[in-house]
């Protein structure tokens, strides 16, 4: 087992989750209740169950899965269900799941009756890597994402590769787009190695570790994304009006990955121009997405509701589009900006390449 020392609690990365039976028995809990969404209700709590003989009493709240039901209706749902099952301020939420669960479970958490204790138990690579910490939760309004919660941060984090089996490589390799971010504003090293990867074949310990230790190493220094944090927002000010558009108009939509390595292509363009990052980096960055991802087929039509989409985004500052860019492979910066014809420039970029 490894642990990893965050913002006054502890990430563990082992198997067995005897750490999280530890972390259970320490605790005065009044009453467990599981989070769920119906794909890990099917596939992941049995592992929990295995993992915890011991843990017999519990309540379980099932969600839809799917970032199109991580919004306030379905918040209020989870609310009325702990509401029904008596919980109590020292209640404590387990949330079994990717990244809707823990965003959704933990914004559910930290109001309910002003907040109880809540725990992460990732079982996708993306929420691994990246939404199970730092201590944000929130849902999403009007597929604007992530646009109401708090930062809250967890009693533990629980990390077991073991969940990552009942994964389609769809959803591997939208979590390993995080992982590359992660080497691209962070750590030149990491983005070599993303490389190299074989998702159906390499064991990805060290990888999440790295990728976590990184994401770690950043909110550590700003917890609360006054500053230096904004650099985990690259490629997510496009990506995530690339994946709210989807959201809304196909049949089958973006998943967060997919839909921000469309955006940290954009932006690297935009680092390209605005932020001094060279053209043979930028050439190795479209390299790197096309390794592991297909071409989004976007048009300039588009463009309005996109544009729009990013006008909403939290990270804007007086009406101005904000973006974290890129000056070199591993070294991003912060509160820069990129006016409305250098975002269609960075779409017609993007749209040409699939041309």
């Amino acid at each position: 087992m490894t642990q990893l020392p965050s913002l006054g609690y502890t990430v563990y990365f082992e198997q067995t989750l005897a750490s999280l039976e530890t972390f259970i028995a320490s605790r005065q809990y009044s009453q467990i209740l599981i989070l769920v969404d119906r794909n890990t209700n099917d596939h992941c709590l049995p592992v929990l169950q295995n993992a915890l003989p011991n843990l017999t009493d519990y309540d379980i709240i099932e969600v839809d899965p799917g970032e199109e039901n991580k919004n306030i209706d379905f918040c209020i749902g989870v609310w009325k269900t702990m509401l029904d099952f008596g919980a109590d301020r020292k209640a404590l939420m387990i949330n079994l799941g990717g990244g809707v669960v823990t965003d959704m479970g933990g914004f559910a958490a930290s109001t309910y009756k002003r907040g109880i204790d809540f725990v992460q138990i990732p079982t996708t690579l993306l929420a691994q890597v990246d939404a199970s910490v730092g201590g944000k939760t929130g849902i999403d309004l009007d597929n604007v994402k992530n646009i109401i919660g708090t930062f809250t941060q967890p009693q533990a984090v629980f990390i077991s590769s073991q969940f990552l089996k009942s994964l389609d490589d769809r959803q591997m390799r939208s979590g390993f787009a995080e992982v590359i971010k992660h080497g691209l504003i962070f750590d030149n090293d990491l983005f070599a190695k993303t490389g190299t990867v074989h998702l159906e074949q390499d064991d990805l310990d060290e990888l999440i570790f790295q990728s976590v230790s990184i994401k770690n190493q950043v909110i550590m220094q700003d917890p609360t994304e006054k500053g230096l944090r904004k650099i985990l927002n690259f490629g997510h000010t496009i990506g995530h009006a690339i994946e709210g558009y989807s959201m809304l108009h196909d049949t089958v939509p973006l998943l967060h990955g997919e839909a921000i390595a469309v955006g940290m292509i954009c932006e690297a363009y935009l680092s390209h121009k605005i932020n001094g990052l060279d053209e043979t980096s930028l050439q190795e960055i479209i390299a790197r997405f096309d390794q592991f991802f297909d071409r989004y087929p976007i048009s300039s039509g588009m463009y309005p509701e996109l544009l729009l989409l990013m006008q909403n985004d939290k990270k804007n500052e007086s009406k101005k589009v904000g973006f974290a860019l890129l000056s070199a492979i591993g070294i991003c910066d912060f509160d820069l900006f990129a006016s409305e014809d250098l975002i269609i420039e960075s779409l017609d970029f993007y749209k040409n390449l699939t041309s």
